[in-house]
């Protein structure tokens, strides 16, 4: 089945890396938390919370499998710089991007946005970063 060009075979090699992940490691998920401002507000929980139902599942989801699957790469998630990366979630109006950290072995969720264009913004990849250098500092 490996290197296999049959859709369903390509299927139950998917199926069985899935399940091989979550039954045989011997590590649990990595534990994501929201990035907290020092007025107490969670950026990423609120814009989340904003989005409809459907949306928050996709990128609920995409989370799950960043935590049980970490590292991954592309399509799922980017590197944008030095310990900076983005989730990239598929929604039915744009791309849903979320940017997070690897810190003390925790994801940490730094900022979010709904993208519409193929760049990133500037100001929203300089907000993901200073966030990033208080959450280090």
């Amino acid at each position: 089945m490996p290197g296999s060009t049959n859709p369903s075979a390509q299927r139950l090699d998917g199926a069985y890396l899935f399940w091989y992940t979550l039954v045989m490691s011997k590590e649990r998920p990595i534990a994501v938390h929201f990035f907290r401002l020092d007025s107490g507000r969670e950026p990423v929980r609120e814009w989340l919370k904003s989005m409809r139902p459907d949306e928050r599942k996709v990128i609920g989801e995409d989370i799950k499998t960043l935590q049980f699957g970490w590292p991954v790469g592309m399509p799922l998630a980017r590197k944008m710089s030095k310990d900076l990366w983005e989730l990239r979630s598929i929604l039915g109006r744009g791309i849903a991007r979320t940017f997070f950290t690897v810190y003390r072995g925790e994801i940490i969720l730094l900022h979010g946005i709904l993208k519409k264009t193929q760049k990133t913004p500037a100001n929203e990849l300089a907000l993901a970063k200073r966030r990033l250098r208080k959450l280090r500092s």
